[in-house]
């Protein structure tokens, strides 16, 4: 980002093979918070959107979103795999179908699992857990592309 930090909620997305975590920031990129899980639709037939993506689409419309942040699962020797090509072409899919929204890929290192401790340490286990550490990996994700933001700002 160059030159002064854009005012405006932005998504964080974690990309998963089941589903899809959403989070969203307040207007001023404070503090990411958890928004929802989204079914992941893989197969949605040749040249439809899959139905994730329309409900992202939809929310993003909805709360006047001005960036997508979608989680890049590299390894932690810093290389990607086949996780993070999926991530890209989501990413691509994405972008496409929200434009003109930008869509810009942040390394998610330990998103989810660091999600998953917080959730433990708050007493959040087994199927409830399922639930929502998709989104709450997203809030990690956004959260600190935010806060790599502030400090490049």
């Amino acid at each position: 980002m160059a030159g002064a930090w854009a005012r405006g909620v932005r998504f964080g997305v974690d990309v998963g093979e089941v589903r899809v975590g959403v989070a969203v920031c307040d207007p001023d990129g404070v503090l990411a918070t958890p928004l929802t899980t989204l079914a992941r639709d893989r197969n949605p037939g040749k040249e439809a959107v899959p139905s994730d993506i329309s409900e992202l689409s939809r929310l993003v419309a909805a709360y006047g979103t001005v960036e997508v942040v979608v989680g890049l699962p590299v390894t932690l020797a810093g290389t990607e795999g086949s996780a993070a090509a999926q991530a890209r072409a989501y990413a691509e899919r994405l972008a496409a179908v929200i434009a003109p929204v930008p869509v810009t890929l942040a390394d998610e290192r330990m998103s989810t699992v660091v999600a998953t401790r917080r959730l433990s340490e708050r007493g959040v286990r087994g199927r409830r857990q399922r639930m929502v550490v998709d989104q709450v990996a997203a809030a990690e994700i956004l959260q600190g592309w935010l806060d790599g933001q502030r400090r490049r700002t």
